[in-house]
């Protein structure tokens, strides 16, 4: 019994501090609104991004994981990246095989030239 009772004169001791808190929140009011954290180091916008600017990517916390518009444009870029890198590696891959063709084809010529001699 005598544990009861100080279990109940402990919770209400709780219950008034925690109201006061609360009520007379201090002459300042209430906390103002905290900004928003932003990337500190965003992608450059100004060259291509490399392996280090993304290694070096880190995405401030929010109150249920990552700012998504920030990883959001930070996938976005890098996804229009590697696109153009594709595109280009495709391109440069073509005109390899052309100019493989082409020596090739050079060199089939002059051999027949050569055996017509």
């Amino acid at each position: 019994m005598v544990m009861f009772l100080f279990l109940v004169v402990a919770l209400a001791v709780v219950v008034a501090a925690v109201t006061l808190a609360v009520v007379g929140g201090g002459e300042s009011g209430p906390l103002p609104e905290a900004a928003p954290e932003r990337l500190q180091d965003p992608l450059p916008p100004d060259r291509p991004v490399g392996r280090a600017d993304v290694e070096s990517l880190r995405f401030p916390l929010a109150p249920r994981g990552y700012r998504m518009a920030d990883v959001d444009d930070a996938l976005g870029r890098l996804g229009a990246e590697l696109a153009e890198r594709d595109a280009r590696i495709a391109d440069l891959e073509s005109a390899l095989a052309g100019a493989r063709a082409a020596a090739a084809h050079a060199r089939l010529d002059k051999h027949s030239q050569e055996e017509q001699r």
